[in-house]
């Protein structure tokens, strides 16, 4: 009995998602938890996602460029309406290293954040500016077989999550067009199908422009809002077409085929608190303290060469 009792004590103790668990803009129309009270840790002071303010963030010279593993990769594969967004899983052949983290992260699945409108839709936004959509590419550390044991881990990186903000354009985007397309075949919650064979890198821009990027520890954006990722945002964003992006919302829907339908659109997490976090940049910022000299170093040649000239 008593080996039960504490069974079920080390049970409740710990932080489980509700059944139904939803965002605002389902909440207003079923009977489900909307963000205000999200389970687990997700009222915590490390949350995702944030507003960067490009302003106070801090250069730090250890975020090199990523090396990008498989990534070029065409393959087809699976994407699911999961009732909260479409998830397209990965294999683990897929992987990260460098970009300032300690250790190789192998991807598990992708996934996006949207509206029915254009100024706004993504989680994350910078300067107070939102992106219409968000693509997010979850990682583990390598030496994880799966998300729940990266969860159980105990530091605040198990997870690296690489962000990318899109922004409406007059152009179609190509690399985009299978996933577009296969919107109409997984239109409520559980339906899947396989997409074309694509590639991680026909979806994000060139691997030149991902020299760029903001990085902060933060949360998973949904419950049970773990405080164990390491958090990439990149500066430049994907673009797509108003038509493309729009698709989303008009195809999607949070239920099941057998209930009312509920349009999927603003299932994005609204910015949380900072706090005492500092996000860094790989680009322009406020400089860390050893720095300055490498940054002043060619300044004072040139003033010195001046002045004695």
């Amino acid at each position: 009995m008593i080996s039960f009792l504490m069974l079920l004590a080390l049970t409740l103790a710990q932080p489980v998602a509700p059944a139904h668990w939803c965002y605002q803009s389902q909440s207003q129309t079923t009977a489900c938890t909307g963000p205000d009270n999200w389970p687990g840790y997700c009222q915590g002071k490390q949350q995702s996602p944030i507003d960067i303010n490009t302003d106070k963030t801090m250069l730090n010279v250890s975020l090199v460029p990523f090396q990008f593993t498989d990534y070029d990769k065409r393959e087809s594969r699976i994407i699911e309406n999961n009732g909260h967004s479409v998830e397209v899983k990965l294999e683990n052949s897929i992987k990260i290293s460098g970009g300032g983290l300690q250790e190789t992260y192998k991807a598990v699945a992708f996934h996006l954040h949207w509206s029915d409108a254009l100024d706004e839709g993504s989680e994350h936004t910078i300067d107070g500016q939102s992106g219409a959509m968000e693509l997010h590419i979850v990682h583990i550390k390598d030496k994880y077989k799966n998300v729940s044991e990266a969860l159980a881990g105990n530091g605040n990186d198990e997870i690296a999550v690489l962000g990318f903000l899109i922004k409406a354009s007059h152009g179609n985007n190509t690399g985009f067009t299978n996933l577009v397309e296969s919107l109409s075949k997984v239109q409520y919650q559980s339906n899947n199908t396989h997409l074309k064979e694509f590639s991680l890198f026909d979806l994000i821009p060139r691997i030149d422009k991902l020299k760029n990027y903001y990085r902060y520890w933060g949360s998973l954006t949904t419950p049970n809002c773990d405080e164990k990722v390491i958090w990439t945002v990149f500066h430049e964003p994907i673009l797509l077409h108003m038509n493309q992006i729009l698709e989303f919302s008009k195809k999607l829907y949070y239920n099941l085929e057998s209930d009312k339908k509920i349009s999927m659109a603003d299932n994005f997490r609204n910015t949380q608190q900072l706090g005492g976090r500092q996000v860094f940049t790989s680009g322009v910022g406020i400089p860390l303290p050893h720095a300055w000299p490498t940054l002043l170093a060619p300044l004072l040649t040139y003033l010195l060469a001046v002045f004695l000239y």
